[in-house]
């Protein structure tokens, strides 16, 4: 029958659509709920080295200071000061290396450094300068950097921290 065949295409269409749908939303978002949790990898229970980075690198704290004005989240930042406050590691799920900056400008801002990925700053006194690049979240307190390292599943640029010549990401 005409109408039969018309039927089982239809359903055919929509099968195939709907697999379509799915195949791309689990490659594009491969940790919601449609797919298994992701797995530790052994890379993640060592950080790599820092690295020398002899190369000089210009800031742009005016970013942060733009970033701050307007409440913005989730925006690239990258900015040089002085550490004006070294704080306890945040221990609650993922260890963060935690330390303020004093920007030239005078505001400060929250370095929130994971050491699960990325290696801890080493040696890091109040009064030393420092280097970042990261994503920036506002706060009422001058805002917070984080994703100062790689990412492990290549969704964020990378981002790092340089203190005495060394790279930290």
């Amino acid at each position: 029958m005409p109408g039969e065949d018309f039927v089982r295409r239809f359903f055919l269409v929509v099968a195939a659509v709907i697999g379509t749908y799915l195949a791309v939303r689990v490659a594009r978002h491969p940790t919601t709920p449609t797919s298994p949790a992701p797995k530790a990898t052994a890379a993640a229970a060592a950080p790599a080295l820092p690295r020398a980075t002899p190369t000089p690198r210009v800031s742009d704290n005016a970013a942060i200071a733009r970033a701050f004005s307007n409440h913005a989240r989730d925006i690239r930042v990258d900015g040089s000061g002085s550490v004006s406050r070294v704080l306890p590691d945040d221990n609650q799920g993922e260890r963060h290396q935690r330390f303020l900056v004093r920007l030239p400008s005078g505001q400060s801002i929250l370095i929130v450094h994971n050491i699960d990925i990325a290696p801890r700053v080493e040696n890091l006194r109040v009064g030393d300068e420092i280097e970042f690049e990261g994503e920036y979240v506002w706060n009422d307190r001058g805002g917070l950097v984080h994703w100062t390292h790689h990412d492990p599943s290549g969704r964020h640029r990378p981002g790092w921290v340089k203190h005495a010549g060394f790279m930290y990401q």
